[in-house]
């Protein structure tokens, strides 16, 4: 008789796994479920055993960003709506940092790759949105000014998360994007006003910094 899964406990080994890494603590079939209150057959149950568990761990962060994208509203400002995707891959780091430093250790599978790089064109769609509707120049290439959004998000909560920087540093990802964007042709003041309302969707539970 099959097992049924329970997607809190899956969700529970998921991110005891993420922890444990964080503290750099040996993971092991046994010390994974160790205090959980359920057995090591969950593992099974849930990933097939412990290498399927190490995929869904990388995995995971990837599915709770593109839900976060998939939640955000699309307005008639494309670029306040790519604002507001790099603010909420911010907040889905700051709010899952276990899960976020595992994300792109590539020392671990994906279970699909596809749908890790899929969350990327969530900005890209919103940078060819902006450059179609005349805010940005025709030669702008929507790949490459949505890699450039996502790296200045990622250094933002590389900084923020482990440090060195506090949490009022994220405030510097507006002048960072309104400079990212303007260079790609939109107007100053225009861009300014359409950063700032595209960051206030910058919300996360939990302290760092």
């Amino acid at each position: 008789m099959a097992r049924t899964k329970d997607p809190a406990v899956r969700t529970l080994l998921i991110e005891r796994a993420a922890r444990m890494l964080r503290i750099r603590e040996p993971i092991t079939l046994r010390s994974l479920v160790a205090g959980t209150g359920v057995s090591t057959m969950a593992v099974y149950t849930h990933f097939g055993g412990m290498e399927g568990m190490w995929k869904a761990l990388r995995q995971e962060g990837f599915t709770r960003l593109e839900a976060r994208f998939a939640a955000m509203p699309a307005s008639d400002d494309p670029v306040q709506d790519l604002t507001a995707l790099v603010a909420a891959y911010l907040g889905n780091a700051l709010e899952h940092t276990d899960l976020y430093r595992v994300m792109f250790d590539a020392n671990f599978d994906l279970e699909d790759l596809k749908a890790a790089e899929a969350t990327l064109e969530y900005l890209v769609r919103a940078a060819g949105r902006s450059r179609d509707a005349g805010r940005f120049r025709a030669d702008t290439d929507p790949l490459q000014l949505a890699v450039q959004s996502w790296t200045v998000a990622h250094g933002l909560v590389s900084l923020v998360a482990n440090g060195p920087l506090p949490r009022r540093s994220l405030t510097n990802g507006v002048p960072l994007l309104t400079a990212l964007f303007t260079g790609s042709g939109d107007d100053p003041d225009r861009c300014r006003l359409s950063v700032e309302s595209g960051w206030k969707h910058l919300h996360f539970t939990g302290a760092c910094g």
